[in-house]
């Protein structure tokens, strides 16, 4: 009787272990192994759908997306390869053995032209070839050439071949801009036929969305020309400009140099794809005394009329001897001659005035050392150092722009806060998006920070316009119009030490003072022709800033 207890027990054991296993592969491992089974007989080809077009602000396309075809076809409808593959390489322009190792593939569909001409698709359309089809195909196209290639960016390949947007619009939108992605599904049996093709609609619009920007094309279009003129005028290895609404922070154009195509980008290294008015971080001199003195007055530690006690001569801070850049000195000079003769040692006494730890404050508000959020994708964020690390000499130092980093984007939206009254705005270069379905979605100014009071913006105003009026650029300055400014020589540190014939020579400033229209930032990389600010970028700023005025109508004052 115990044997047939026994064999019993081993067959409900038996049983048991079954449905477990059962149990175990269909059930717990069910997704798992469904998902490698798919993978086994399915085979997806992706194509990226029409991208939405990049406006300036009249409306004009910086960017478009223009149509051509994708030629296909599905092997198992071709019976005479080689007169099919002969007839598509004559007009393709391609060798018939490429074409013919497509066609001998064991699939229902196989890519055999890309971004082909309509001209090209019709001749192959008059043939009318058996299991020869096409597909709407769209490539990027930029009617203004390079014209602000690194605000626009350009589109390439991802690791598995998709359409990318790379820096810039095209990269920081990539998701709004690309659309509904065409998916072919080819599916095979157990033994790796193909059984049939299908189509899948990938999620998302039928056409991506399209960017009104901020750039004002003829505004774009003259700081590329004088960009250009000055680089080569002044022998500067290279150079850049940007323009803003201080009130908006709409940016009205930017442009630098080298540049690069869009259309050809892959000629081109990747440092010439950034953008470097976002992205490059540098010294800025004498440019990043406004916001110190602005900062120093805000904080009711000096006052305009207030006089510098260090300014006999070279000041010591550490062991380190500071001295003016034309070795000239002005003893008992108040805040305003300070500023107007771009006197270092007034600096460090404004500097010194405020101690490290309003000056650090300060420099958070102006949102030094803070990525702006731009809408260009690239941007970086120039860092400044933990307050314990700061010494004397840096605290001295960093009051008249030396040893210490920044963007040219981060600067000029400080900067643009004097003109808005003491209140800093977020860069944008996007003012509207539109969608597929015909919606616009506004995107509104917002602002990032207070930095000064509208009393001490107003003040600051004053004493810029007087720094253009009696400083080292006096005599281009506009007859009849208050512009408000700042010249910049700052000498490029090398191997721990700063090179006296290599500086970022730059100007600053805004006008009309009294109601701003633009706040512009001009720089030249390491310039031959003279290595000062106020003989190279300021003649390039004055002479955008009197073309603007009257492109804006504006009428003098004075």
């Amino acid at each position: 009787m115990w044997r047939f207890y026994a064999i019993v027990a081993v067959f409900l054991l038996s049983f048991l272990i079954v449905i477990a296993r059962l149990f175990y592969w269909q059930v717990v491992r069910a997704e798992e192994l469904s998902l490698f089974g798919e993978a086994q007989y399915e085979r997806t080809v992706e194509f990226s759908s029409q991208r939405g077009e990049i406006f300036a602000s009249d409306g004009f396309p910086l960017v478009a997306s223009t149509l051509s075809y994708l030629i296909y076809a599905n092997p198992k409808e071709i019976k005479d390869i080689k007169n099919v593959s002969e007839k598509l390489s004559n007009i393709l322009g391609t060798e018939p053995s490429s074409v013919s190792a497509m066609l001998s593939l064991d699939r229902f569909w196989v890519p055999v032209a890309s971004y082909v001409s309509i001209e090209k698709k019709n001749k192959i359309k008059e043939l009318s070839l058996q299991g020869v089809g096409f597909d709407d195909q769209f490539s990027r196209f930029y009617p203004e050439a390079s014209m602000s290639a690194h605000l626009t960016g350009f589109v390439g390949k991802n690791d598995i071949g998709e359409d990318k947007g790379y820096f810039g619009l095209e990269g920081y939108y990539d998701r709004q801009l690309k659309g509904k992605t065409l998916k072919i599904v080819q599916i095979k049996d157990a033994y790796e036929r193909p059984i049939i093709a299908k189509r899948e609609v990938g999620v998302g619009n039928t056409k991506g969305r399209a960017l009104v920007t901020s750039v004002d094309r003829a505004v774009q279009h003259l700081v590329e020309e004088k960009l250009h003129e000055g680089i080569q005028k002044y022998g500067a290895s290279g150079g850049m400009i940007g323009v803003i609404d201080p009130t908006s922070g709409n940016i009205i154009a930017m442009a630098s140099y080298p540049t690069f195509d869009q259309k050809t980008y892959q000629r081109y290294s990747e440092e010439f794809y950034k953008n470097p008015f976002i992205s490059d971080t540098y010294e800025p001199g004498s440019t990043f005394k406004t916001l110190i003195m602005a900062a120093g007055l805000d904080a009711k530690v000096v006052l305009p009329t207030t006089r510098c006690p260090i300014c006999e001569g070279p000041v010591n801070i550490g062991g380190y001897t500071i001295k003016t850049w034309n070795d000239k000195y002005y003893k008992n000079a108040t805040m305003i001659e300070v500023l107007q003769h771009s006197d270092n040692t007034g600096m460090v006494f404004v500097g010194q005035s405020l101690g490290l730890e309003k000056l650090v404050s300060y420099l958070s508000l102006f949102g030094i050392g803070q990525a702006t959020g731009i809408d260009l994708q690239g941007e970086a964020p120039s860092s400044i150092r933990p307050k314990e690390e700061w010494r004397k000499t840096d605290l001295a130092t960093a009051s008249f722009g030396q040893g210490i980093s920044l963007t040219p984007i981060q600067l000029l939206s400080a900067f643009a806060s004097i003109a808005n009254k003491g209140v800093r705005m977020k860069p944008r270069i996007v003012s509207t998006i539109h969608t597929s379905g015909g919606e616009k979605i506004e995107i509104k100014p917002k602002v990032l920070s207070r930095p000064l009071s509208e009393k001490t913006a107003k003040i600051m105003t004053e004493m810029l316009v007087n720094a253009v009026n009696k400083g080292e650029a006096a005599y281009l300055k506009p007859k009849g119009y208050r512009v408000a400014g700042k010249t910049g020589t700052a000498q490029i540190p090398v191997g721990g030490k700063y090179d006296l014939e290599k500086t970022i020579a730059s100007f600053i400033g805004f006008a009309p003072a009294d109601d701003p229209k633009f706040a512009m930032l001009v720089i030249f990389n390491k310039p031959t022709s003279s290595i000062y600010g106020s003989e190279t970028a300021a003649p390039t700023f004055f002479e955008i800033a009197k073309n603007l005025l009257a492109y804006y109508k504006i009428q003098p004052t004075e």
